[in-house]
């Protein structure tokens, strides 16, 4: 009689302890069980797709919806699969949410109103914001990068960008606020939060109707497409999925990448060197990179088998909900050499950190330019940053989909008024 081998157990997944660096479990899921089925913090179980090839196949496969229709269980657990609040405060028609026909009809409509030049000629308002908030810190030698400047800066910009008035900014920074740090706020913040979010937006776009402008809200009430328009609902749908992926992607990317600098003193003080030749190949790269090594965003979101299909070699059942892991895919052996190493200068980097496919992010652009932005003119300012606490004694926020840091405490040699 011979001894079994045990098979190998599974890792711990969405601890404190997993949040605060998960690329060792996704690296053991990648080689042990790359389609893995888990029990999420919510209750729903739901595949996790691990490697980049199978990912990419995922993201772009047709009979994976994005309609919560689709999933297999009650309707008290669809709930579960969506942005808390977006279904009683009727936001539920927007991009992350559809299909074809609608998908694309609304993607072509949007498209129209969010276009690359519009984010070019924004640019200098974004270099105005970024140093507006570094002045706010400069003078005193230390600052939470990720309350004073990574948050506040794209929610501001997609504020000005979405046209919402300057007075009316304050509040959308409390709202925004409450729902990326909703595991400390009062129970049903959240909901709450959307639904006033949902009600301005819809009073916004009446008012706009009526005196149309050169914002977003503006363009996504002119757009029409052989004859169509985006109705009320949807304009009021579609500013809020580009208000709320818009802001706290962006958030997260300018954070963890701060981190990840400060982190890697070499690649930083090429970056830094880079920078002062106004050399801004580095920069450009370097931001493809930060997303790919650490990214805003580490889950893709929902995804559900309309029919059975097969995914890295595993059954899927119909209804069944799949959720792509981006982080794991980005740092797949078999797609990036060294991928736990973070190489500024990589060049052959097709990361998954925007998307693939019919659903690939329509506000990268914006993104990359906020984070371009917001490093160089950090870096440059600031050349001395450096971390005021232990890497260990940071938190992560909770959540399923995205991936950020609470607080990033920071010191540098004052800036002199």
């Amino acid at each position: 009689m011979t001894d079994q081998v045990p098979a190998p157990r599974p890792p711990s997944l969405f601890t404190w302890e997993f949040a605060a660096d998960p690329y060792p479990a996704y690296a053991w899921l990648r080689e042990h069980s790359p389609v893995h089925r888990t029990a999420l913090p919510s209750g729903v179980e739901a595949w996790l797709v691990t490697r980049y090839a199978d990912a990419r196949q995922a993201l772009a496969d047709s009979r994976l919806s994005k309609n919560p229709v689709h999933h297999s269980e009650g309707a008290h657990a669809k709930g579960k699969v969506g942005i808390p609040g977006e279904r009683s405060a009727d936001l539920m028609t927007h991009l992350l949410n559809i299909d074809p026909p609608d998908h694309t009809r609304l993607r072509r409509l949007v498209s129209k109103a969010f276009t690359p030049r519009r984010v070019a000629e924004f640019a200098p308002r974004v270099q105005e914001l970024t140093d507006r908030l570094i002045d706010g810190f400069a003078a005193r030698g230390e600052a939470d990068l990720i309350h004073e400047f990574a948050f506040p800066l794209p929610i501001y910009a997609i504020c000005d960008l979405l046209g919402v008035p300057p007075e009316d900014q304050d509040d959308f920074r409390d709202w925004a606020g409450m729902m990326i740090r909703h595991e400390r706020g009062p129970r049903g913040g959240v909901a709450r939060s959307v639904k006033r979010m949902r009600a301005y937006l819809a009073e916004l776009i009446h008012r706009k109707r009526a005196a149309l402008g050169d914002d977003l809200i503006s363009g996504l009430i002119r757009a029409s497409d052989h004859g169509e328009h985006l109705t009320e609902n949807e304009a009021a749908a579609m500013a809020f999925i580009l208000l709320f992926a818009g802001f706290e992607t962006t958030v997260n990317l300018i954070g963890n990448g701060t981190y990840a600098l400060l982190r890697h003193p070499v690649q930083r003080h090429r970056l830094q060197d880079a920078l002062r030749r106004g050399d801004g190949d580095l920069l450009a790269t370097g931001v493809e990179e930060l997303l790919r090594y650490d990214g805003p965003v580490e889950l893709a979101t929902w995804r559900f088998a309309t029919e059975p299909l097969t995914i890295g070699g595993q059954a899927i059942g119909a209804g069944d909900p799949v959720l792509v892991v981006l982080a794991a895919a980005d740092r797949d052996p078999q797609r990036f050499a060294g991928p736990d190493t973070l190489d500024l200068a990589r060049s052959d980097n097709p990361h998954l950190g925007f998307g693939h496919g019919i659903h690939y992010c329509l506000g990268a652009p914006l993104a990359r330019l906020e984070a371009q932005t917001a490093l160089s003119t950090l870096f440059t300012r600031i050349p001395d940053l450096q971390l005021a606490a232990n890497p260990d004694e940071l938190r992560w926020r909770g959540g399923l989909i995205m991936r950020g840091l609470r607080t990033l405490p920071v010191r540098f040699t004052r800036e002199e008024p």
